[in-house]
């Protein structure tokens, strides 16, 4: 029960100044209210025993004044509204409503309401029309209130018919008792506790609101509230306490209303599950309705398919497929449905569920349904019908609702309410609720719908995008995981990526685009892109970075000069960049605001090494700088993007240490560290992606390796040629001799001609034959086509028709000149 204490805020009959003044049958005050006193001025001392018509205002009407003071007079007949005479003597405009009171000892009472007109008009302009009022402020003439007079040890003295209709006591039963004699209760007693206090204070109480006592012939159990006034005699001690009651079960209807309404932004369409998104629409409802379940269309929960449009669209002839995505019950396992959660829903072609769903229109039925069991809603099998009827007699359904949920000019599928037993039946405001919920549910489903077909198409891109496979060549071995952000952050514009280079070496990439989405894939897409274009031009780690970093930001200014939208703009990201050579087992990396990576040792020892972050690509803050490191063989490379390290409650340096946690696992295989690692992130979903890339180091073996350094003269061409012929015939690839010794000789006299200082030469065999001439001169070679009059420039060509391919980079102290060719398959 819901009661107001002494001291609080004024609200309804008080609020507009109401007066209660009870009186006999000659008109005479026999019963004054402290409100009566703040409307008027006079104090019980001054009212009591004199007649009512004292009150009247010098200018009221005389046959209102004889209506006062007439003996006997028919309170009944007093006029809707008269002026009253304040203490101080202005006249006040009041309302009136008079009704009779019954006793024990067959004298009549009148028990006399009265407010302020002037108060009553301003109140109801500002007034909350929700809040309970001890009385009705339209005041109709039959004053629908009940009414009870105590005396002050809370026996009931008089009392109108109206109160027992309300809370279901009789007359004779209450008369001479107090609530609790006849009602016994605990809330008896707490609405007794009220008039004690009432009686004490003299402050009145207001708005107890409680149930009938008795039984009611009604389908549904009615919301009362109660006020309680004191009543004073002439010398102002308490003759007993006037109970005013009303029925508020319209107003408690629409605060529940209001209430379920407001509980939809909160409750229905927490998560984008299609399915979850139907049971929470279902469990609201409850206990609005007894029994709702939601039936959304196959499309509601398909990619590929459209939903069902309204007519006038197309032909909506044949209906979709339907399944239960949500049931609840005021019932414990919901035994009113044969159809669980997830299976398919028959619709008969004459249910209301048919014409919901081809008209888009309500279907809705106050009064018991009389109709044949096949269709109702619910129904699935001609085979079952006669188990849904027994069900529905046993509930005793009676009234019910099925609403379309519908969004931008489609049906995605139809809720049902229903309520059985004694609860009331469904009017039209009940109506007016459930398509609210239904179209909230609606707009959720739609949103999941169309995050669900943004998410499937970055997805898609992503995982084109991202190699399929990632060979190492003889430089490592590799093993990767990619998993995409959950459902509500959406996929991100993580990448990974393993690169051959010549000479054995072997580029490794991860990097992460700032954002989620299709527009995060995208620009992931162009950076991985870049950075394979660049890397095939064997920069160094640290110059690859600074070119993508101006790729970036010219990306960005360009956006900017066109006003696209930020969000496509979005293109800044991080990156790590290594570079490893099996030869010399050396990695060199370089950072772009990246993690640094981890490197494990092959006893399992744990380390992050201490490189320059640099500054996010886009930035152009700071130079990237290049780190070189020596790999023992066999250790373990772990690149990843911050989603591995990165939870929601955890510092990062956590996520960390539990990184190296989990890579500390010598002599494991790669794929099942990969899979180790990625166990060990939080148990809630990730809100960013997570990109792991493992490679665990070779080395070549020194018999692959063959090298010589020269001085720069036209004399070492020839020792130059007899060491590679010598080296293949080793290698047993005497039928590679005679390209070999072409491509060295160009190489070797270009580095002579245009080089200074020694030249070495080093051929590597791995899958591939490469040649390298290395030289001190930083000037690249560049191809072209002679002229036949020309008398240079065709070393390079000849290069280029004998190997694969080839190609410069730069070192530290000079330039390398590559060739590859492709060895002749085994005899």
């Amino acid at each position: 029960m819901n009661t107001l204490t002494p001291g609080s805020a004024r609200s309804g009959f008080e609020a507009v100044g109401g007066a209660i003044v009870l009186l006999d049958t000659e008109g005479t005050v026999v019963g004054w209210t402290q409100a009566a006193q703040r409307l008027v001025g006079y104090s019980a001392a001054e009212v009591v025993g004199r007649p009512a018509a004292v009150l009247l205002a010098s200018g009221a009407d005389p046959m209102t004044s004889s209506e006062f003071s007439e003996p006997g007079g028919a309170p009944h007949r007093w006029p809707d509204s008269t002026k009253v005479r304040h203490r101080d003597g202005h006249g006040i405009d009041v309302r009136l409503r008079v009704q009779a009171l019954v006793g024990q000892d067959d004298r009549a009472r009148w028990i006399v309401a009265a407010i302020d007109a002037a108060a009553l008009s301003s109140w109801t302009a500002g007034g909350s029309v929700m809040e309970p009022c001890p009385l009705d402020l339209r005041l109709p003439s039959t004053l629908p209130i009940g009414v009870v007079i105590r005396d002050t040890r809370l026996r009931c003295t008089w009392v109108n018919d109206t109160q027992g209709s309300r809370d279901g006591i009789a007359v004779d039963q209450r008369l001479g008792r107090t609530l609790s004699e006849a009602a016994p209760g605990t809330e008896a007693e707490t609405l007794e506790a009220l008039m004690y206090q009432v009686l004490e204070s003299g402050v009145p109480v207001l708005n107890a609101e409680y149930g009938p006592f008795a039984p009611m012939q009604v389908r549904e159990v009615r919301a009362l509230a109660a006020s309680f006034f004191r009543l004073d005699d002439a010398e102002g001690v308490a003759l007993g306490v006037c109970a005013v009651s009303v029925d508020v079960t319209e107003g408690r209807r629409a605060r529940e209303r209001l209430a379920i309404l407001g509980g939809a932004s909160k409750r229905i369409g927490t998560t984008l599950d299609v399915m979850r998104t139907g049971q929470e629409l279902a469990d609201l409802a409850v206990p609005f309705a007894d029994f709702v379940t939601v039936d959304l269309a196959d499309s509601a929960f398909s990619l590929g398919e459209e939903p069902l449009a309204l007519p006038g669209s197309q032909d909506v002839g044949v209906l979709p497929a339907l399944r239960r995505a949500g049931l609840a019950s005021i019932h414990q396992e919901v035994p009113e449905s044969l159809t669980a959660r997830g299976e398919p829903v028959f619709v008969s072609p004459a249910s209301p569920f048919s014409s919901v769903l081809r008209s888009g229109k309500s279907h809705f039925e106050p009064t018991p349904d009389t109709s044949p069991p096949d269709t109702v809603p619910g129904t699935r099998m001609d085979r079952q019908l006669p188990a849904w009827a027994r069900k529905i007699h046993d509930r005793r359904k009676h009234s019910s609702m099925v609403v379309p949920i519908r969004a931008r000019g489609a049906v995605l599928g139809v809720a049902a309410f229903v309520r059985t037993g004694d609860s009331p039946p469904f009017e039209e405001d009940d109506l007016l609720l459930a398509e609210e919920l239904a179209g909230w549910a609606a707009l959720c489903l739609d949103n999941a719908r169309q995050y669900a077909r943004e998410r499937a198409a970055a997805l898609a891109l992503q995982r084109h995008l991202l190699p399929h496979r990632a060979p190492g060549g003889s430089a490592a071995d590799l093993a990767w995981r990619y998993l995409p952000a959950d459902d509500h952050h959406g996929v991100g514009g993580d990448w990974f990526d393993a690169i051959q280079l010549s000479g054995a070496r072997v580029a490794l990439v991860v990097g992460d685009v700032v954002g989620h989405g299709i527009n995060a894939a995208a620009a992931m897409g162009r950076l991985r892109t870049a950075v394979r274009t660049l890397a095939e031009m064997d920069m160094p780690p640290d110059e690859l970075l600074a070119h993508l970093d101006e790729l970036v930001i010219r990306h960005l200014a360009e956006a900017d000069e066109n006003t696209l939208d930020p969000a496509t703009a979005t293109m800044a990201a991080t990156c790590l960049y290594a570079v490893y050579d099996p030869v010399t087992r050396r990695c060199t990396m370089a950072l772009a605001g990246h993690p640094p990576p981890a490197i494990i040792d092959p006893h399992g020892g744990v380390t992050f090494p201490d490189l320059p972050t640099g500054a996010p690509l886009g930035v152009g803050l700071v130079p990237f700088e290049s780190v070189e490191l020596e790999l023992p063989e066999s250790s373990v490379l772990a690149l990843y993007t911050d989603g591995l390290i990165e939870a929601r409650g955890h510092d990062i340096g956590a996520g960390m240490e539990r990184l190296r946690t989990a890579l500390a696992r010598p002599g494991l295989p790669l794929e099942e560290l990969c899979s180790s690692v990625v166990d060990t992130l939080p148990s809630e979903a990730s809100r960013d992606d997570v990109t792991l890339l493992l490679a665990r180091t070779r080395a070549l073996d020194p018999g692959q390796v063959a090298s010589c350094e020269f001085p720069a003269e036209p004399y070492v061409v020839s020792s130059a040629r007899s060491l590679a012929t010598a080296q293949l015939t080793w290698w047993g690839l005497e039928e590679q001799t005679a390209a070999t010794e072409l491509i060295v000789s160009e190489l070797v006299t270009n580095a002579i001609r245009h080089g200074t200082g020694p030249i070495q030469l080093r051929l590597i065999l791995d899958d591939v034959l490469t040649c390298e001439v290395h030289d001190t001169s930083h000037c690249a070679p560049s191809r072209r086509r002679p002229l036949t009059t020309d008398e240079n420039g065709r070393g390079l060509l000849l290069v280029d028709r004998l190997s694969g391919r080839w190609g410069t980079r730069c070192t530290p102290d000079g330039k390398l000149v590559w060739s590859e060719q492709e060895l002749a398959p085994a005899s």
